[in-house]
């Protein structure tokens, strides 16, 4: 699979698209900054490291699929799913990754520098995410 950009993608995006994908994030934001509040900031910011618009970008994935076959005279709904499984794919590995780099910092932080710790945790996010894709294929 060859991992690439499509700018045609953002100009089908239509304006209501980008709101649902906004008003999603900044709820979930916004709902995690009234937890921390009342409960402090390391049981906020669990609910912060929420996919915010990880639902709504994957309910438009699947609508795009969909919308793209039907245009072509072909019933898009199992294509559209398919679609959404492999974006969620995506999204299970770069959590894996970011688990290795929450956890490289977590350890590492409290004994070494700053910028080396950051530097290895991205080492780690970096191994842990092309591991994982590596080892599915």
């Amino acid at each position: 699979m060859c991992i690439r950009f499509n700018f045609a993608a953002i100009r089908r995006t239509k304006p209501n698209e980008y709101t649902a994908r906004f008003l999603f994030g900044g709820s979930v934001t916004l709902l995690a900054g009234l937890i921390a509040r009342e409960y402090g900031p390391a049981i906020g910011g669990l609910f912060l490291a929420f996919p915010a618009i990880f639902p709504a970008g994957v309910t438009l994935i699947a609508k795009h699929e969909e919308r793209r076959r039907q245009k072509a005279g072909l019933n898009g709904k199992e294509r559209g799913k398919r679609a959404a499984a492999l974006d969620t794919r995506g999204a299970v590995i770069g959590a894996c990754g970011l688990f290795s780099f929450a956890f490289t910092v977590y350890t590492l932080l409290s004994t070494w520098a700053t910028s080396a710790v950051l530097g290895l945790a991205t080492l780690a996010w970096l191994a842990t995410s092309v591991l994982i894709w590596r080892l599915r294929q």
